[in-house]
Protein backbone atom coordinates (compact mmCIF):
# COMPACT_ATOMS: atom_id res chain seq x y z
CA UNK A 1 0.00 0.00 0.00
CA UNK A 2 2.35 2.28 1.22
CA UNK A 3 4.72 1.24 -2.27
CA UNK A 4 1.44 2.38 -4.16
CA UNK A 5 1.39 5.64 -2.80
CA UNK A 6 5.07 6.36 -3.11
CA UNK A 7 4.94 5.48 -6.72
CA UNK A 8 1.31 7.74 -7.30
CA UNK A 9 3.21 10.38 -5.83
CA UNK A 10 6.05 10.55 -7.74
CA UNK A 11 4.29 10.02 -10.92
CA UNK A 12 2.03 13.67 -10.03
CA UNK A 13 6.01 15.47 -9.81
CA UNK A 14 5.85 16.64 -13.14
CA UNK A 15 9.91 15.51 -15.13
CA UNK A 16 12.19 18.32 -15.82
CA UNK A 17 14.49 17.28 -18.42
CA UNK A 18 17.72 18.59 -18.41
CA UNK A 19 18.93 20.62 -21.69
CA UNK A 20 22.70 20.52 -22.46
CA UNK A 21 24.35 24.06 -23.16
CA UNK A 22 24.96 25.50 -26.58
CA UNK A 23 28.80 24.35 -25.85
CA UNK A 24 27.60 21.06 -24.90
CA UNK A 25 25.94 20.68 -27.71
CA UNK A 26 28.87 22.09 -30.08
CA UNK A 27 31.30 20.05 -28.77
CA UNK A 28 29.78 16.74 -29.88
CA UNK A 29 28.33 18.43 -32.98
CA UNK A 30 32.06 19.50 -33.89
CA UNK A 31 33.98 16.19 -32.38
CA UNK A 32 36.26 13.68 -34.61
CA UNK A 33 39.22 11.57 -34.26
CA UNK A 34 39.56 8.34 -32.31
CA UNK A 35 39.53 10.05 -29.30
CA UNK A 36 36.31 11.90 -29.93
CA UNK A 37 35.58 11.92 -25.71
CA UNK A 38 38.57 13.87 -25.77
CA UNK A 39 37.59 16.21 -28.55
CA UNK A 40 34.06 16.65 -27.08
CA UNK A 41 36.26 17.65 -23.36
CA UNK A 42 38.19 20.14 -24.94
CA UNK A 43 35.21 21.26 -27.06
CA UNK A 44 33.58 21.77 -23.66
CA UNK A 45 35.65 24.29 -22.87
CA UNK A 46 36.58 26.55 -26.01
CA UNK A 47 33.29 26.44 -26.97
CA UNK A 48 32.20 28.56 -23.85
CA UNK A 49 34.29 31.22 -25.06
CA UNK A 50 33.43 33.84 -28.11
CA UNK A 51 36.27 33.09 -30.83
CA UNK A 52 36.67 35.67 -33.09
CA UNK A 53 37.66 33.12 -35.73
CA UNK A 54 34.87 30.96 -35.28
CA UNK A 55 36.65 27.77 -34.05
CA UNK A 56 34.72 24.38 -36.42
CA UNK A 57 36.25 21.28 -35.41
CA UNK A 58 38.08 19.92 -32.56
CA UNK A 59 39.80 16.53 -33.50
CA UNK A 60 41.66 14.50 -31.07
CA UNK A 61 43.55 11.39 -32.48
CA UNK A 62 45.74 8.90 -30.14
CA UNK A 63 48.18 6.22 -31.65
CA UNK A 64 49.48 4.01 -28.78
CA UNK A 65 49.82 6.49 -25.95
CA UNK A 66 50.35 9.79 -27.99
CA UNK A 67 47.65 12.27 -27.97
CA UNK A 68 47.39 14.56 -31.19
CA UNK A 69 44.86 17.70 -30.93
CA UNK A 70 43.16 19.52 -34.17
CA UNK A 71 41.51 22.31 -34.13
CA UNK A 72 39.70 23.76 -37.04
CA UNK A 73 38.94 27.95 -37.12
CA UNK A 74 37.25 29.65 -40.31
CA UNK A 75 38.97 32.64 -41.79
CA UNK A 76 35.91 34.25 -42.39
CA UNK A 77 32.97 36.35 -41.33
CA UNK A 78 34.84 37.22 -37.60
CA UNK A 79 32.92 38.59 -34.79
CA UNK A 80 35.02 41.36 -34.61
CA UNK A 81 37.88 42.90 -36.91
CA UNK A 82 41.07 41.25 -36.56
CA UNK A 83 44.98 42.33 -37.07
CA UNK A 84 47.60 40.25 -37.56
CA UNK A 85 48.45 40.60 -33.58
CA UNK A 86 45.06 39.42 -32.43
CA UNK A 87 44.56 37.00 -34.48
CA UNK A 88 47.76 35.15 -33.50
CA UNK A 89 46.49 36.44 -29.60
CA UNK A 90 43.39 34.22 -30.41
CA UNK A 91 45.00 31.67 -31.63
CA UNK A 92 47.54 31.00 -28.66
CA UNK A 93 44.52 31.26 -26.21
CA UNK A 94 42.96 28.34 -28.89
CA UNK A 95 45.81 26.49 -28.13
CA UNK A 96 46.43 27.15 -24.48
CA UNK A 97 42.72 26.40 -23.49
CA UNK A 98 42.99 23.04 -25.69
CA UNK A 99 46.43 22.07 -23.76
CA UNK A 100 44.34 22.58 -20.40
CA UNK A 101 41.62 20.50 -21.15
CA UNK A 102 43.30 17.47 -22.24
CA UNK A 103 46.95 17.69 -20.30
CA UNK A 104 47.75 13.92 -22.59
CA UNK A 105 47.68 15.60 -25.34
CA UNK A 106 51.84 16.05 -26.82
CA UNK A 107 50.56 18.32 -29.56
CA UNK A 108 48.29 21.00 -30.76
CA UNK A 109 48.07 21.26 -34.99
CA UNK A 110 45.59 24.47 -35.41
CA UNK A 111 44.78 25.39 -38.84
CA UNK A 112 42.29 27.91 -40.38
CA UNK A 113 40.48 27.48 -43.34
CA UNK A 114 38.33 29.53 -46.16
CA UNK A 115 35.59 28.38 -48.08
CA UNK A 116 35.84 27.62 -51.77
CA UNK A 117 33.17 27.84 -54.09
CA UNK A 118 32.74 24.12 -55.93
CA UNK A 119 29.80 25.02 -58.38
CA UNK A 120 26.30 23.11 -58.34
CA UNK A 121 25.99 19.47 -58.68
CA UNK A 122 29.99 18.95 -58.14
CA UNK A 123 31.61 16.26 -56.11
CA UNK A 124 32.34 17.19 -52.45
CA UNK A 125 32.61 13.35 -51.05
CA UNK A 126 34.48 10.53 -51.69
CA UNK A 127 37.19 9.87 -53.66
CA UNK A 128 36.80 12.01 -56.95
CA UNK A 129 35.94 14.79 -54.26
CA UNK A 130 36.77 18.41 -54.99
CA UNK A 131 37.99 20.32 -51.95
CA UNK A 132 35.33 22.53 -50.44
CA UNK A 133 38.45 24.73 -48.42
CA UNK A 134 41.76 25.71 -48.35
CA UNK A 135 44.31 26.85 -45.34
CA UNK A 136 45.13 29.76 -44.76
CA UNK A 137 47.04 29.65 -41.58
CA UNK A 138 48.18 26.85 -39.94
CA UNK A 139 50.79 25.88 -36.86
CA UNK A 140 51.61 22.91 -34.51
CA UNK A 141 52.21 23.99 -31.18
CA UNK A 142 54.24 21.37 -28.40
CA UNK A 143 53.23 20.85 -24.91
CA UNK A 144 55.52 22.54 -23.05
CA UNK A 145 56.19 26.03 -25.53
CA UNK A 146 54.86 28.63 -23.24
CA UNK A 147 52.21 31.41 -24.30
CA UNK A 148 54.87 33.87 -25.33
CA UNK A 149 57.04 31.85 -27.19
CA UNK A 150 54.02 30.65 -29.16
CA UNK A 151 53.01 33.95 -30.27
CA UNK A 152 56.59 35.26 -30.94
CA UNK A 153 57.24 32.45 -33.36
CA UNK A 154 53.51 32.92 -34.86
CA UNK A 155 54.27 36.42 -35.74
CA UNK A 156 57.69 35.58 -37.24
CA UNK A 157 56.41 32.91 -39.20
CA UNK A 158 58.74 30.27 -38.13
CA UNK A 159 57.33 27.28 -39.17
CA UNK A 160 54.25 28.36 -39.37
CA UNK A 161 52.14 28.76 -42.50
CA UNK A 162 50.52 32.22 -43.83
CA UNK A 163 48.73 32.73 -46.99
CA UNK A 164 49.74 36.05 -48.24
CA UNK A 165 46.61 36.58 -49.90
CA UNK A 166 44.35 35.89 -46.83
CA UNK A 167 46.60 38.42 -44.84
CA UNK A 168 46.11 41.36 -47.11
CA UNK A 169 42.30 41.13 -47.69
CA UNK A 170 41.35 39.11 -44.24
CA UNK A 171 43.09 41.03 -41.31
CA UNK A 172 43.25 45.07 -40.56
CA UNK A 173 46.49 46.15 -40.98
CA UNK A 174 48.03 43.70 -42.54
CA UNK A 175 50.33 44.40 -45.41
CA UNK A 176 52.92 41.81 -45.49
CA UNK A 177 53.79 38.57 -44.41
CA UNK A 178 54.76 38.63 -40.95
Amino acid sequence: MLGAFLFASMAAVPARAVTPGIAALDAAARASGNRRDVATHIGDTLFRTEWAAEVNQISANAVGRHLVVGVRMWGVKFHRPLSRETFVNEVVGVVGQAFAAAPQAEEVDLWTSVPLSVGKGAVVSGDLARPTSRTVFALTAIRGENAAALRERALRGDNVYWDPQWVRTALVGAERLP
